[in-house]
């Protein structure tokens, strides 16, 4: 689905495995893009399953992020977790830090 979605993916289509989710700025956009897409996906002779699509959700929480008007964002939920993360206070928990991290085996 990548592949086929390449001229559209970063612009304002996402594409995981078989799940197309395209974002827009506004409605009038929008409904230019739902057009685009569904174009697209006849002439590739592609189908898409009426029963599974949601059309005009204002914001979708998708793969740890949140997809609306203004943009791509972190889903706040991580960024909660991550700020309410106690600090070290151990060499040991720095260390487990670090690895965590993906720095831990440059400390050894």
């Amino acid at each position: 689905m990548n592949r086929v979605c390449k001229p559209y993916v970063d612009k304002f289509v996402i594409v995981f495995i078989d799940d197309i989710l395209f974002y827009s700025k506004d409605e009038k956009k929008h409904e230019e893009h739902l057009k685009v897409i569904l174009e697209f996906l006849k002439k590739e002779e592609l189908y898409a399953k009426f029963s599974k699509c949601e059309f005009w959700i204002p914001k979708v929480q998708f793969l740890g992020h949140v997809i609306d008007s203004q943009g791509i964002h972190v889903d706040p939920a991580k960024i909660k977790s991550v700020k309410d993360w106690a600090s070290p206070k151990s060499p040991m928990e720095i260390l487990q830090f670090l690895e965590l991290a993906g720095v831990g085996q440059q400390t050894r």
